[in-house]
């Protein structure tokens, strides 16, 4: 087991019919996909934050250097937190990260956006005009 104050904090992955609950019982859901991939839709949550974690570039992906600070800058170490991406690859690092820098309540959704539409949830799509 080991003691909570282990720098390797175990990362918590949850289902996306607990992320569902957890999200209603006023949960922040943290997306951490790219800006592009999140306007193409999203989960539909009240308390929802977009910072990429990863940055997509002519050489392939690569690690948002700021992505703590984003965090840090618009929620509190205490916050509850669910991090999820695309598939729960990145949410899984991203949460790992988090938990590193403090952060004590962060949990991953895992098989992030993907499952959560396989599933029939509530999803936010940009409105098209007809």
């Amino acid at each position: 087991m080991g003691s909570l104050e282990s720098s390797g904090a175990e990362v918590v992955t949850v289902d996306v019919h607990a992320t569902k609950n957890l999200i209603n019982s006023g949960h922040k859901y943290l997306d951490v996909r790219t800006v592009e991939e999140y306007k193409k839709g999203h989960v539909g949550a009240d308390k929802i934050l977009n910072i990429p974690y990863m940055f997509n570039t002519p050489e392939g992906r690569v690690k948002n250097p700021q992505f703590l600070s984003e965090v840090s800058s618009v929620c509190n170490k205490e916050d509850q937190l669910i991090v999820g991406c695309q598939s729960g690859v990145r949410s899984l690092s991203a949460a790992a990260d988090l938990l590193s820098a403090g952060f004590k309540h962060v949990s991953n959704m895992g098989g992030g956006y993907l499952a959560w539409v396989e599933n029939g949830f509530l999803v936010q799509k940009p409105h098209t005009e007809l």
